[in-house]
């Protein structure tokens, strides 16, 4: 009778055990869900997501230079955002995909739903400034040193969420903040001068302009991620990537500055290049994962404990 009581405690024990086991990797599994998507898509929107950023700031660069008579600003902010709110609607009606549930999905959640729609007012807000001041920006500064400068949002960023949020940083991510800072320090010490532009410039009007849109990017991030496009990649890819993605964005940035605009190229440059870029890259690897080491540090108590 003894052994059998024995045999059917350690039955339930094991059981028991095997349950706790299947219920930590069920809440593992369900603490992250990912994306089941192949390598080809990620490097397609790696691809897309830096040439859209390197397009974006040479065009804007291109246009802002030009010697014929300059477009308003606040009219292409106007049309962007027109463009976008046409692209949102056209995906929503094919989501619905029928017009009654396309006019129930706006009256619940757009026209039945004004305290959120007051609530998204702010960053809404916050962008327009924000894209406002890349015109300014890009029409006193050089692309090259307008995506570099641009990069101080990931301090900025990270400042707003440990202050705000009471996230913490690790310290490599905390070393990758000040060598940021240091880059762009070193590119605007001795600004890159573009040979093949005859129009005007305020270096200290567009540094300020950058350190306008740095904050409300900072502040905007917390509450909104901007642009559609970038929706689906933050979704589907990861910080490693999205940072990679904005080192070429850089590259090419430079080497189009050297052939449209004729930027030549300091030693301080290439410097506070280098190390924003390779800031960048270490900002988003990912934390080591103290899970396991914590469980065994656990599991090495119990065993002394019991001795």
């Amino acid at each position: 009778m003894t052994t059998r009581r024995r045999s059917r405690v350690s039955r339930g024990r094991r059981a028991e055990g095997a349950c706790v086991s299947s219920a930590r990797g069920c809440r593992g599994t369900m603490a992250a869900p990912r994306e089941n998507v192949s390598l080809l898509f990620k490097l397609y929107c790696l691809a897309v997501m830096t040439l859209v950023a390197a397009a974006y700031t040479i065009a804007l660069r291109y246009t802002r230079t030009s010697d014929r008579e300059l477009y308003f600003s606040t009219t292409a902010v106007c049309i962007t955002e027109v463009i976008k709110l046409l692209l949102s609607v056209g995906i929503l009606a094919k989501e619905t995909g029928s017009p009654g549930r396309f006019k129930a999905s706006l009256r619940e959640n757009v026209l039945g739903s004004p305290k959120e729609l007051m609530k998204l007012s702010v960053p809404s807000l916050v962008y327009a400034v924000q894209n406002n001041m890349a015109f300014l920006a890009l029409s006193n500064l050089d692309a090259a040193v307008y995506q570099v400068t641009y990069q101080l949002k990931i301090p900025c960023t990270a400042l707003c969420t440990v202050l705000m949020l009471n996230r913490t940083l690790s310290k490599l991510q905390w070393i990758s903040v000040f060598m940021l800072c240091g880059g762009v320090i070193l590119v605007q010490w001795e600004p890159a001068q573009a040979t093949k532009v005859v129009v005007e410039q305020n270096p200290l009007l567009g540094f300020g302009a950058v350190a306008i849109a740095v904050l409300c990017s900072g502040f905007a991030v917390l509450a909104s991620v901007g642009g559609l496009y970038t929706s689906v990649v933050v979704k589907y890819t990861d910080n490693i990537m999205k940072g990679f993605s904005a080192a070429a964005a850089i590259v090419l940035s430079t080497i189009a500055s050297v052939m449209l605009f004729g930027l030549q190229i300091t030693l301080t440059f290439a410097l506070g290049t280098l190390l924003v870029c390779v800031s960048i890259y270490l900002y988003g690897l990912p934390r080591q994962d103290t899970t396991s080491i914590q469980q065994g540090e656990i599991a090495s108590k119990e065993r002394v404990s019991g001795v």
